[in-house]
């Protein structure tokens, strides 16, 4: 996709982020393998928050693209170390379905723009197969958390909001903190309202121990392993070359792995309960089972 083709893209975009061309900054040429011979350089996209470059090479006598993305954001210092570092934890378990990571790093020409680069994969956005798409996420949710707690060993985004990742010894812990800090979020935007703080209150004192808490009490024991963490329609797409699923722009840590489809309540997002009820054919939903629908209603918040 072609930033010209994109209606989003243009109204995101300034004149001056347009670029083509065969300059490329001497901090992004370093991360790219050696020898590579730049041969074009041009911009790919835009969100609200980043903008993306392909880059086109000659590898060892090949050609090979790269996909730069520029973060523009207060927070994009720890942005692209942390889709560098989610990256780099899926694509160990999925190299297929994970583009490779690369680097990360601050521009040469100005310290204070930072940049992520990864291969460029070659995708449309349709939805893969239900069964391949759940088998990639059972293989992924195979990696156990190195530390055997829940959380990542660096800060990692949705979107721009921070995951708050430190260390926690129950899964309940873990969310609550999580869950305080969005709806901490959500008051400093909107401002204080009383029934909002009466539930929200609830919820947390409530609501979150009782689904969570029997997760891992009375002989019941949960694992935390990699999550990819925000993994809506929009972030897969497949491999036009190899027809494979293709995860990316994850904001990973080791939680309940049914977590992962929080956002698949939703009617607004195209997976659902059908790719929900194919990834338990495969991965034995967690006791108590009778909760799961409860808790899956308390992810999706």
């Amino acid at each position: 996709m072609a930033w010209e083709d994109d209606d989003f893209t243009q109204a995101v975009l300034k004149d001056e982020d347009k670029y083509e061309g065969k300059d490329l900054d001497a901090n992004v040429a370093a991360v790219l393998p050696e020898g590579a011979e730049i041969e074009w350089v041009c911009t790919h996209g835009a969100t609200h928050w980043s903008v993306s470059t392909k880059i086109d090479t000659i590898v060892d006598g090949n050609p090979t693209s790269f996909f730069l993305k520029e973060y523009r954001d207060a927070n994009a210092k720890g942005m692209v170390r942390a889709e560098y570092e989610s990256t780099v934890a899926l694509y160990e378990m999925a190299p297929q379905n994970v583009p490779r990571p690369l680097g990360y790093g601050s521009f040469a020409s100005d310290p204070e723009r930072f940049f992520y680069i990864q291969a460029f994969c070659d995708m449309n956005d349709e939805l893969p197969d239900v069964d391949e798409f759940v088998a990639v996420l059972a293989k992924i949710h195979q990696k156990k958390s190195p530390t055997g707690k829940f959380g990542f060993h660096v800060t990692t985004y949705q979107g721009n909001t921070p995951n708050h990742n430190e260390w926690c010894d129950t899964w309940e812990e873990y969310f609550t903190r999580s869950l305080t800090s969005i709806i901490n979020l959500e008051r400093e935007i909107q401002g204080a309202d009383p029934e909002m703080d009466a539930l929200s209150s609830d919820t947390l004192k409530k609501v979150v121990p009782r689904l969570l808490r029997p997760l891992e009490t009375g002989g019941n024991k949960i694992e935390p392993v990699l999550l990819h963490a925000d993994l809506w329609h929009g972030n897969v797409g497949i491999d036009n070359e190899t027809d494979e699923p293709i995860l990316y722009d994850a904001g990973s840590f080791y939680g309940h792995n049914e977590y992962e489809a929080n956002p698949w309540r939703a009617t607004r997002y195209q997976f659902n309960r059908t790719h929900l009820r194919a990834y338990h054919k495969l991965v034995p939903v967690s006791k108590p089972a009778e909760d799961h629908d409860d808790r899956n209603a308390l992810y999706a918040l």
